[in-house]
């Protein structure tokens, strides 16, 4: 049933970027447009294709991290070295949301897959930095608590409604829909934080404030990837 509704999902999801990029072209191709809006519209079906690209993607990784053909190569990886190398990856687009991203902590070391672990902070700070707001920040923090290794990605957002939290890591979900198309969302990222997680052995705890932000923590046990 699970694999049934994830297809639909897919053919749904792959479904809309196609139908505007065929609408786009058709009008472009029989003369329809003005010649003046032919640079907006060329712009638009860019921007679909860009979106099925991304969409593709996160359904090739979630496919393989299903399958357990991924995260093969278990090394020693610094949690805060790899923040902060999504911090400077994510710097142009945080600075055209007009939001500041920073990284704290000390240097901790889990047994890991490093390619694993970059994707999964990327797309929480991804997520932080889409469902913020002008002047907000997104705060990477990494240390240990209780001797756990700790990572913590948190935003002073718009935060999440009680009643969608638990459905929040679900393929696809989306809060507000109109807003992850307008951001270019898949609706995959969460989904894909929660397996690349449960590969490291490691929980994924999310807190959320409606209008005042929200906050997700991973926490591992040491030996992921074991």
């Amino acid at each position: 049933k699970m694999r049934r509704e994830f297809s639909a999902n897919v053919s749904h999801e792959l479904k809309t970027p196609i139908t505007s990029i065929s609408g786009y072209a058709e009008m472009m191709m029989t003369g329809m447009v003005k010649r003046d809006d032919v640079p907006k519209l060329s712009e638009k079906i860019y921007n679909e294709s860009q979106r099925l690209i991304a969409l593709i993607d996160d359904i090739i990784r979630l496919s393989r991290l299903d399958e357990g053909s991924v995260g093969n190569h278990a090394a020693e990886v610094n949690l805060l070295a790899a923040s902060r190398r999504v911090a400077d990856r994510l710097e142009h687009k945080a600075e055209s949301f007009r939001v500041c991203v920073t990284v704290s902590g000390e240097d901790v070391m889990i047994l890991g897959d490093e390619q694993l672990v970059d994707e999964m902070i990327a797309n929480l700070c991804d997520n932080a930095i889409k469902y913020n707001r002008p002047g907000g920040r997104v705060c990477i923090w990494v240390g240990r608590r209780g001797g756990a290794p700790y990572l913590t990605v948190s935003d002073d957002g718009i935060g999440i409604e009680p009643e969608h939290m638990e459905r929040i890591f679900e393929r696809f979900y989306r809060i507000d829909k109109s807003r992850s198309r307008e951001t270019g969302g898949t609706g995959l990222g969460l989904s894909i934080v929660k397996h690349s997680a449960a590969w490291h052995k490691a929980t994924v705890k999310a807190e959320s404030t409606p209008g005042k932000g929200t906050r997700i923590s991973v926490i591992f046990d040491g030996k992921g990837g074991e």
